[in-house]
This record gives C-alpha cells, sequence and structure tokens, in this order.
C-alpha cells in the first residue's frame, strides 16, 4: 500500500493520474464501522475502476483544537495503516491536522482538499464532520460536491447490542473489557513493543516475564491480569499479562509496567517485537501480604488461563 502524506495546501494531482475513491475519516481504532466505511469505498473503486484509498489525519484533532485529551492510541498510525492495507486499500493519503487544516470552511474542504486530489468517490460514517468548527456534516456532502463525483455514507453499525464506536471502545479497554473490545473491533485488542530488561523479579519468584516498551503511544487497558496470546517473528504462543505498577514489591517510585509470562516456555526474547492481543481479563491489580501468597496467587492465575484456553481457543 502506498502511504502519501500531506500538509495543506493540496497540490493539484496530474490529470492523467488515474482517479481515487476515498474513505474519509480518523478512523482510530479500525474497528467495525470504520470498516465498513472502508469495504464501501473499496466496492465502488472496483465499480468507478478507480483505486481505493483512505484519507486520515494526524495528530488527533482534538489534540491540535486543545479539546479533550487524547494522547493514547487504539491504532497508533503504523497499526492503522497497516489495518488498512488488510482491507484491501491501496493508498492512503495522511494529512497533517494543524491549525490551518482546522480553519478551512466546509466549502473549502471540498474545493482544495478533496477536488484536487482527484476524487471520483466519498465514502464516510454517518457521524463525519469537516471543516471549521465541524460546521460540514456527511449529509452536506451530495450538496457541496454538486454532482462532481459520487458520496455514500454509512449507517451505525451495531456488534449485537454493541455500538462499533471509538469511544465505546475505549470505554471497554478503561474498563478491562477485552471482549467486548475485540466484539467492536472483530479481532482482539493488539499492542506491540519492544521486549526490554527488567528487574528479574518475575524469574526470581520462578514466573518469567518479558518486559514491553510500547513502539508507539497505545492505550493501555486497565491494570489488571489477562490472558493473552503473543506473537514474535510470526510464532504464536499464549500466555499471561500483568498491567500494573506491583504494588506487592512497594516499590520507592511506581512505575506502570507491562509483562508477559508465556505459558510452558521459558525463551529469551529480549531486543525482539512482540505483538500481544488481548483475549480475556482474569482479576484486578492486587497487592498481596507477602511474595509467597503473590507466587500462590500467580500459579492460580496461570491454571485459570490454561483452562480457559482450552475450553475457548483449543
Amino acid at each position: 500500500m502506498e502511504t502519501i502524506f500531506l500538509t495543506y495546501p493540496i497540490e493539484k494531482q496530474d490529470p492523467k493520474a488515474q482517479k481515487i475513491v476515498l474513505a474519509i475519516g480518523y478512523f482510530d481504532g479500525v474497528h467495525l464501522g470504520h470498516q465498513a466505511v472502508i469495504k464501501e469505498a473499496v466496492m465502488l473503486a472496483k465499480e468507478l475502476d478507480a483505486v481505493p484509498a483512505v484519507m486520515t489525519f494526524h495528530p488527533h484533532p482534538r489534540e491540535v483544537l486543545g479539546q479533550a485529551g487524547v494522547n493514547r492510541y487504539l491504532t497508533p498510525l503504523p497499526a492503522k495503516l497497516d489495518q488498512f492495507a488488510k482491507l484491501g486499500v491501496q493508498r492512503t493519503y495522511v494529512i497533517k491536522f494543524d491549525l490551518d487544516f482546522a480553519s478551512l470552511k466546509k466549502e473549502d474542504f471540498v474545493e482544495k482538499v478533496l477536488h484536487p486530489l482527484g476524487v471520483k468517490g466519498i465514502v464516510t460514517g454517518f457521524n463525519f464532520t469537516f471543516g471549521r468548527c465541524a460546521a460540514g456534516k456527511a449529509s452536506d456532502l451530495p450538496l457541496l460536491v454538486r454532482g462532481r463525483f459520487v458520496t455514500r455514507i454509512v449507517e451505525p453499525i451495531l456488534s449485537g447490542e454493541i455500538a462499533a464506536s471509538s469511544t465505546r471502545l475505549r470505554q471497554a479497554l478503561d474498563a478491562g473489557d477485552v471482549e467486548v473490545a475485540c466484539r467492536i473491533l472483530g479481532r482482539p485488542y493488539e499492542l506491540k513493543g519492544k521486549v526490554v530488561t527488567g528487574d528479574q523479579r518475575g524469574r526470581k519468584i520462578g514466573f518469567p516475564t518479558a518486559n514491553l516498551d510500547l513502539l508507539d503511544p497505545y492505550l493501555v487497558p486497565k491494570r489488571g491480569v489477562y490472558i493473552v496470546s503473543a506473537s514474535v517473528g510470526g510464532e504464536k504462543s499464549y500466555g499471561i499479562m500483568n498491567i500494573g505498577v506491583r504494588p506487592t514489591f512497594a516499590d520507592p517510585v511506581p512505575r506502570e509496567s507491562l509483562e508477559v509470562h508465556l505459558l510452558g516456555k521459558n525463551v529469551q526474547l529480549y531486543g525482539q517485537i512482540l505483538s500481544v492481543e488481548f483475549l480475556s481479563f482474569i482479576r484486578e491489580e492486587k497487592k498481596f501480604p507477602s511474595v509467597d501468597e503473590l507466587i500462590k496467587q500467580i500459579q492460580s492465575d496461570r491454571e485459570y488461563a490454561e483452562n480457559w484456553l482450552k475450553e475457548f481457543v483449543e
């Protein structure tokens, strides 16, 4: 997939270049609702003999506009681009979201951003907004484009009774409900990090762990213990992951850590990239009265995970 980074003002595309169909949105999470928008754009591109493409923005508009802080992402840009490619997108335009871009009138978004790119069709979600102060709504697009290209709007997507939305997804992860998150995403929630040297406490008590230094600013689920799958170099394993400050050890300066204990494996992964998918929540983070009590609990956690995997995965 080709990725093109743009800054406003947009240079006009060569008129002889093949036209594009754009799925437009921020698409944090690339959940089932986002996937529906992108799949519709891919189908429309086939109908119109155009290149299936996505337009997204970076950084998050709320960061630039000083609204509710968003400094952790469901899908940081590299992860987002990976998901786009899996959905059949051939080209992604990443537009730098800055104050100049944010100040565009809704009419100028069409005339000075979409039109120069050689758009033949656009697809958005029902709640897509654009232009200064989000004045433009998805329903405004047919009037604004004046018949020059096809417009389609995708209605809300439900997974059972659960709305597929980035807000609902963040709420699920904040609550540790990774199974609901999986239903919204259509896949398990994933983090990627480099395995770094820790303080070796897990190894000393018989449960060696891979300590993750996240590659990008992911939204980290609620503190606690999870059943996970972990992949490195294409090889997949299962394990339990602890997210927290390890209160039993009473560190002078508590620091959140992400540690994965692989079931049935004791391998050295230092320096390698580990992809972790969250499968189920086991328990809250807890301070134990002694290290021996912690060891008993980890043994129980491991047994629970092994039984869960036998029932739901194997």
